[in-house]
This record gives C-alpha cells, structure tokens and sequence, in this order.
C-alpha cells in the first residue's frame, strides 16, 4: 500500500485518507443529523478494516483509524451543518477520488472503493428503519451507492 502512495501527490494522498471520513459524514448527515450510533458504526468498521491481515488495505486503514473520531468532529466542523449545503462540497470532494482510481493499481482501487461501500451502507444502516434496524433511511439511499464514483476496473 505505502508504494501506492508514492506514485500520488500529497493532496491525492490527504484525499483517500480523508475519503472514509467524508463517506461517513455524507451518509450520517444526510438527514441532518449525525448521531452517536451513525459515528460509533464508522469508528468500528475503520477498527475492523485495519485487522483485516489478507486486505491490501490493513495499512492505509491503520493510519486512517488513529484518532479517527477526532479526525471526523474536526472534518464536521469545517463543513457547514446543514445538509443541503455540505452534501455538494463532500460529493466534489469524492468525486476527484475517480482520478486517484486511475493512478493507483486496480486491484487496490478497487478494494478501497468497495470498502467506501461498506463505510456507506453500514452507516446507513445503523440508525435507519424500524427501531434503527438495519433500513436505510430515504435520505441516506440517495449516496448509499455513492454515484459519485465510477467502478474502478479490476484487471
């Protein structure tokens, strides 16, 4: 993963170590409210995704999970609070990721993509439907599949 890295710039870099963030924060406030169960979700699957010994990605979500929830209520604060006005920041924001995809091995593109997927719908799913169970709330479903970003091709 870390020779992945070199071949981006460090903006590219900052991009893809802060992009679990914002799919958190697109997903949990897209009803204009984060909650507690929607961060804790985030927390765990980034705790979960830096064990995983056979990922490609164990590295990157190593550092990404260091100080994790403080690195998101500092993101979150940078944004405006309402969701209509931070969902396009965060949407351009992912949507310069389709490029970093291009520069970075497909297998390994593709890998962190799918793991944005996961962040997104397990996101949604911890505080959505009946009783908070595992529904994905109306507007949670518009970014759940994150149109934002193409499908990286794998080999």
């Amino acid at each position: 993963m870390t020779r992945e890295l070199n071949k981006l710039s460090p903006s590219e870099v900052d991009l893809m170590l802060k992009a679990p963030l914002l799919v958190c924060i697109l997903i949990a406030g897209a009803d204009d409210d984060i909650d507690r169960k929607e961060i804790k979700k985030a927390i765990q699957l980034a705790q979960k995704n830096q064990g995983n010994g056979k990922s490609k990605m164990m590295e990157f979500y190593r550092i990404m999970a260091e100080d994790f929830e403080d690195k998101l209520k500092v993101i979150i604060q940078s944004l405006p609070p309402k969701a209509a006005q931070r969902e396009p920041i965060i949407v351009d924001e992912l949507t310069c990721l389709n490029d970093v995809f291009s520069k970075i091995d497909k297998e390994l593109a593709f890998e962190f993509y799918r793991s944005l997927l996961e962040i997104a719908r397990k996101t949604a799913e911890s505080s959505g439907g009946l009783l908070g169970l595992n529904s994905v709330g109306e507007e949670e479903a518009r970014f759940v599949n994150l149109p934002m970003l193409k499908i990286p091709t794998q080999k």
